[in-house]
């Protein structure tokens, strides 16, 4: 094997399980994210001369909530997930209903958002850094943010979304 093709091998060895959350919590389905996943790998393998001397992970999370972005918009999606009305007793359950319920009312984000959550919250991103990946402003993460989490209050309730989100990736 090459010097750049094991540099390659190395890299999904160490990172696939982090960069698969990744794709995940931007989809929301676990098939989807594998082949986000793999869409993500196959770009960064055919650019790896390039990518894999500056910091190969954000590239690939860049690509994956890119493709995450456009495969939703593609699909018109927004259009088809309804917003649904929780029970009560449910927003009260265990950590991993509450989990369940989390990613219920992420998939319910429309993409753009669900992409600022994820990498602000589960890859603990600065809004800096969230704008460089999405190819944003700060601004526009920041009003992202607000929006996301306004939804996710009024589907979990106001105490339960930063306990959950918190606690999600623990």
């Amino acid at each position: 094997m090459s010097g750049a093709k094991h540099d390659f091998g190395a890299f999904v060895a160490a990172r696939a399980t982090t960069l698969l959350r990744v794709a995940y919590l931007a989809c929301g389905n676990e098939a989807e994210a594998e082949d986000l996943l793999q869409t993500a790998l196959e770009r960064t393998y055919r650019n790896w001369d390039r990518v894999r001397y500056d910091s190969p992970e954000p590239y690939v999370r860049r690509v994956i909530i890119n493709t995450a972005i456009s495969r939703a918009r593609r699909r018109a999606i927004l259009s088809i997930i309804p917003m649904r009305i929780l029970p009560e007793r449910a927003a009260r359950s265990t950590d991993v209903d509450l989990r369940h319920l989390l990613m219920d009312a992420l998939r319910g984000l429309p993409p753009r958002q669900r992409a600022v959550v994820v990498l602000r919250y589960w890859e603990d991103l600065s809004e800096a850094q969230t704008a460089e990946m999405l190819g944003c402003t700060v601004g526009t993460v920041k009003s992202q943010t607000f929006k996301a989490m306004a939804k996710l209050r009024a589907a979990l309730g106001e105490a339960s979304v930063e306990g959950v989100i918190g606690n999600a990736h623990a």
